[in-house]
């Protein structure tokens, strides 16, 4: 089965850093989208990058651009999340996510929320003095 593990989440301080990985298994890593989602308590799960099988095309959401930088390492089936001047607002659970199966990886890297089917159990990120 599709196995998505997250890890490297933690306190930081506003304007620190943090990078999350997360870790797959139980599919053909490189041929497929992924993505990372946040969710703090009270809202609504919400898109913040996303990155091609390839890794040649990145989204971000307007909120992280600038800030974050979504990478993947085909060989070692990973995908990471390098997240830099970090704000409280930053603060959540956040979440590595794969496209659907039947997603066309060919296309542009998805946003949306439904389009993504496998996720992992989540990374707490707490920014706070």
């Amino acid at each position: 089965q599709v196995h998505l593990v997250e890890s490297g989440g933690g306190l930081a301080q506003p304007g620190g850093s943090l990078r999350l990985s997360c870790a797959a298994s139980g599919f053909t890593f490189s041929s497929y989208d992924l993505g990372w989602f946040r969710q703090a308590p009270g809202k609504e799960r919400e898109f913040v990058a996303g990155i091609s099988w390839s890794g040649i095309d990145t989204v971000y959401a307007d909120s992280v651009k600038g800030r974050f930088t979504i990478s993947r390492a085909n060989a070692k089936k990973t995908v990471s999340l390098q997240m830099n001047s970090l704000k409280p607002e930053d603060t959540a659970l956040y979440y590595c996510a794969r496209v659907r199966d039947s997603w066309y990886s060919g296309g542009a890297v998805s946003q949306d929320i439904s389009d993504y089917q496998y996720w992992g159990q989540g990374t707490q990120v707490t920014v706070s003095s």
